[in-house]
């Protein structure tokens, strides 16, 4: 099955499309709801059974199963009963990519009941695009297709969704969520959701001491303040923060550390390299919104740090220095490591960079 074209972005504008119509009372026949990502299946779900039926008409017409449990056939005729005392009946399928003959659901989307709403939860991987069963659902039902984020795609959808709850977050605090939690945005969302409700009444911008209060994040020790001390030259500082890092090994992932140095030399060499285009007459140099796209940020504060920063930096060091983080990357996954220990990896790393 050809891979999905689809962006992170695009699943979040549907999900909330999606969101706003159930919310709006405008129901679909069917849902599938499909991916690896499952945090939006989860919340669409939950919303889907909160919002349809009352409580009172939840006791007799909705109904859950786990398609590890069951089988389409039996699926099928769960849909085709008739509501009692309502008007709809609401038939819940989580783990639907585990369901027994999942194609022969075909057989109902083609032609779905009008008084069930089918929910069916397929995590871990699409439905395949080309079967009878997908293909009824996208005609006659909604479709969700929920794609995993990559790293630079969490701080922009972060942003928006903390704003969303009526809060601002400064950028150290935002870097120190994203290099601590990953791309897994259920975990985020549920150190999220348990910090906005901590935070003191009035207080609307969560600083990096919050996170660390909150959420245990170091707000001296993380990969923010190492590339900020990489980037400053202190030395003296960058392996402090690497001796804290190697005490605490779980807590800050070796592979996490280099990909954030990487992404900080990275944006440097690119706004070297525009500015010496600008001196020689080949383009004009972007303003920050340009910068922005071009560097995948999502604020101007943080393009205003790297053009700060890339002003110390010859692009002949930082292109040795990139090549440099690309080798401590292949060590970090165990290959040529010598053995070593990922503190001791990362020490050795930050003295070659500071020794060019």
């Amino acid at each position: 099955m050809a891979k999905s074209t689809l962006k992170f972005r695009d699943s979040v504008a549907e999900y909330e499309r999606i969101a706003t119509a159930v919310r709006e009372r405008k129901f679909s026949p069917l849902y599938l709801l499909m991916g690896e990502e499952s945090y939006f299946i989860d919340c669409l779900c939950d919303l889907l059974s909160d919002s349809i039926l009352n409580e009172a008409e939840r006791a007799f017409n909705q109904i859950t199963v786990y398609g590890r449990d069951t089988d389409s056939g039996q699926v099928i005729n769960l849909c085709r009963q008739m509501p009692m005392m309502g008007s709809y009946q609401v038939v819940i399928v989580k783990e639907a990519q585990k369901l027994k003959g999942l194609d022969k659901l075909s057989l109902y989307t083609q032609k779905p009941s009008p008084t069930t709403i089918l929910v069916l939860c397929h995590k871990e991987k699409n439905a395949d695009k080309r079967s009878a069963f997908y293909k009824g659902c996208a005609a006659n039902g909604t479709v969700l297709e929920s794609v995993r984020p990559r790293d630079y795609e969490i701080s922009a959808w972060l942003q928006q969704f903390i704003t969303r709850r009526g809060f601002a977050i400064e950028a150290k605090a935002l870097s120190m969520l994203t290099d601590h939690l990953g791309t897994d945005i259920s975990k985020i969302a549920n150190e999220l959701e348990k910090l906005v409700v901590s935070m003191p009444e009035g207080r609307k911008k969560i600083t990096d001491g919050d996170i660390e209060t909150n959420i245990g994040i170091s707000k001296d020790f993380n990969n923010f303040e190492l590339c900020n001390a990489v980037m400053t030259r202190d030395m003296g500082r960058a392996l402090m923060i690497a001796d804290h890092f190697a005490r605490n090994p779980k807590d800050n992932p070796l592979l996490l550390t280099v990909m954030a140095l990487f992404t900080q030399f990275r944006d440097v060499f690119v706004v070297n390299y525009l500015r010496w285009q600008a001196r020689h007459g080949r383009r004009a140099f972007p303003d920050d919104r340009e910068l922005m796209q071009l560097l995948k940020k999502n604020n101007t504060f943080a393009v205003g740090e790297v053009k700060k920063v890339s002003a110390n930096w010859d692009n002949r060091k930082v292109f040795n220095i990139l090549g440099l983080i690309r080798e401590y990357d292949a060590k970090s996954k165990g290959l040529g490591s010598g053995g070593l220990s990922d503190g001791e990896l990362l020490r050795e790393l930050l003295l070659k960079i500071f020794m060019l």
